[in-house]
């Protein structure tokens, strides 16, 4: 992995074509939220697709905790759908079949001269795509667990939601003087995202 590629650093904002072939860009995908990227090797990889079974089940508790979820593996279009599809997922996978993540990261897995592969990472990623924790999956135990992912998404989530404590006397009086900018989904930066969607 790049070495400026560390908590606290923002991420680039790739564009590559979705399982359905339309050009999406990682902070249109994120949104307000924190996400979670999935670099992955692709659907012929035994390990990738039984991390993306295990989060088919965190999926709906990412959905519920205004989260977001994002796969990025080496498949081309039509096999980047079929692994979608064959692990049942219902988040975006988009495509990097040209390695320019693979690259731009540094993350050719040079162990695998056959499929060409990019090292295996999870990437927890805070609002504004910055940087919060880095999981090398190489191994499959690199990978975090699903609770791993829920700790990390309760930091985060603490971090970006001024209203995580609504039972604090000043967000009360806030609420009551209908000041609603520290509440989601109020806040100004899910209303923007909303007209944005016009």
């Amino acid at each position: 992995m790049r070495s400026d590629i560390i908590p606290g650093a923002c991420f680039p904002d790739y564009e590559l074509s979705d399982h359905t072939a339309v050009r999406r860009k990682l902070s249109e995908l994120q949104g307000p939220h924190p996400l979670v990227l999935v670099l992955s090797r692709g659907g012929y990889c035994p390990k990738d697709r039984r991390q993306s079974e295990l989060l088919v089940a965190l999926h709906r508790e990412l959905e519920v905790g205004y989260c977001r979820l994002v796969t990025i593996s080496t498949d081309n279009i039509t096999e980047t759908s079929e692994y979608r599809t064959g692990v049942g997922a219902h988040w975006p996978f988009l495509s990097d079949a040209g390695r320019s993540v693979q690259k731009d990261l540094d993350i050719a897995e040079y162990t695998d001269a056959l499929h060409n592969p990019m090292i295996p990472h999870v990437i927890v990623l805070e609002p504004g795509l910055v940087v919060y924790k880095i999981y090398n999956g190489y191994w499959f135990f690199g990978r975090p667990t699903m609770e791993d992912l829920r700790q990390d998404l309760r930091v985060v989530t603490k971090k970006c939601r001024p209203d995580w404590d609504i039972t604090t006397p000043d967000l009360k009086a806030a609420w009551e003087e209908g000041c609603k900018d520290l509440f989601y989904p109020y806040g100004k930066s899910f209303v923007q995202m909303l007209g944005e969607q016009d």
